[in-house]
């Protein structure tokens, strides 16, 4: 696309989770800053928190990008329910004051009603749609396959294999979870809408389980809830794809780190000795994109998968919107793109350091230890979120070669940065 982005980095949005959850929300806010990687000269980005200076100058002189030519605005108040009410977006103001007047158009993180409220605020389409009315159009199919239950649904239509459950209100749970346990033994208990875990419940028949007790406080009393049988799963993987008019296409498959069914990082591409495994995802994606494509959505989305012992795979669950791992991917594009390289293999993760550290220090650290990102080789540790808040800890990505490449300099990361966490 030609001409300058507004990127918006919605986050904060009630297609991956009930605004209820406010402190999933913040958390997700919180990776804001990864967006400034897709930036190019003249694009402004749209920001639920304030996104630091050492951060933005290292992320620019990774990407060529010189900082002045970029605008950045703060602004917590410009997402979820309050941006998608009547009257002007809180941050067309703001974007129109940084210089910015006439858009190709507004680049969101999830199609929602705020991100197409920005659009006709500015005067712009949304991409990839040629206008904001398209964009609206699909927001129907877009809420519905980022729910649980909208996935299940469609899931079962396209032929996938998918975990034996059922779809009920708070109040029909306890049954559900019963009627489950006695043909499983063991359950997965989620919210109808939630993202990276969240929010999710294992039971058992051992336990003797009260769910009722144990559900998270979002979706009311009327609110959806999916009880599936528990997978045995040794593995959880994805296909990241995009569709449109001209139909889907694979951007990468990888595998997901998981900690108690929540994501905690990720590593691509797939090894050759899952092909099979790949060739699925493939295939269930594709479905799924044709699907979507035919209700109008156009854009980014993924679709999860947990593999069993015996190597089966059963589909999880549709993400339609740039996840985790998109950024990430494109970042990892663009600079193997940029240092002359084809594609690269990478991971993503979290680690700690002393409290305190600030950015330019961290970045120092790693150069002394030999681990930071090298253009020339395409290859080390890129902090790719900027400084962590207080007490959490620096997510980081790592390029190589190859995955082996790349986890050994995961593995260094690690060893070098535990003795200070």
């Amino acid at each position: 696309m030609t001409g300058s982005l507004v990127h918006y980095a919605n986050l904060v949005s009630d297609l991956a989770v009930d605004p209820a959850e406010g402190g999933a929300l913040r958390a997700w806010a919180e990776q804001a800053p990864r967006e400034v990687w897709l930036l190019r000269p003249g694009d402004v980005l749209v920001s639920p928190v304030e996104i630091g200076e050492e951060f933005l100058a290292y992320a620019c002189a990774l990407t060529g990008v010189p900082r002045a030519s970029l605008a950045v605005v703060a602004d917590p108040g410009a997402f979820g329910a309050a941006a998608a009410r009547p009257g002007p977006h809180p941050a067309v103001a703001a974007v129109s004051a940084a210089g910015l007047r006439q858009p190709a158009a507004v680049l969101p993180t999830a199609l929602d009603a705020s991100a197409v409220a920005l659009a006709r605020g500015l005067g712009a389409s949304v991409h990839p749609y040629a206008t904001a009315d398209d964009a609206e159009a699909a927001l129907g199919v877009t809420r519905l396959l980022n729910t649980k239950a909208g996935f299940r649904e469609a899931g079962r239509v396209l032929g996938m294999r998918m975990p034996d459950g059922r779809v009920c209100r708070r109040g029909g749970a306890a049954e559900a979870v019963a009627e489950m346990l006695r043909a499983h033994g063991e359950v997965v208990v989620k919210p109808d809408r939630s993202a990276g875990g969240h929010g999710m419940l294992f039971l058992s028949a051992a336990a003797g389980p009260r769910p009722a007790r144990g559900l998270a406080a979002v979706g009311g009393e009327q609110g959806l809830w999916v009880v599936e049988e528990r997978i045995d799963a040794v593995r959880s993987v994805s296909v990241q794809m995009e569709t449109g008019p001209d139909g889907p296409r694979t951007v990468f498959t990888g595998e997901m780190r998981t900690v108690e069914g929540a994501f905690a990082g990720y590593a691509a591409p797939l090894p050759e000795a899952s092909a099979g495994l790949g060739a699925v995802l493939e295939e269930w994606g594709g479905a799924l994109g044709r699907y979507l494509a035919e209700r109008g959505y156009a854009g980014p989305f993924g679709l999860d998968a947990m593999v069993s012992a015996d190597g089966v795979p059963y589909a999880g669950e549709s993400n339609v919107r740039r996840t985790a791992t998109t950024t990430p991917q494109a970042m990892a594009a663009r600079l193997a793109a940029a240092a002359g390289y084809g594609e690269r293999a990478w991971a993503t993760g979290r680690v700690r350091a002393e409290p305190g550290l600030r950015f330019d220090a961290a970045v120092a650290r790693l150069r002394a230890e030999g681990l930071a990102y090298d253009p020339a080789r395409c290859e080390g540790v890129v902090l790719y979120a900027g400084a962590p808040v207080e007490g959490a800890a620096w997510r980081y990505a790592v390029l190589a070669a190859d995955l082996a490449g790349a986890l050994r300099f995961e593995g260094r990361l690690h060893a070098a940065w535990a003795p200070a966490g």
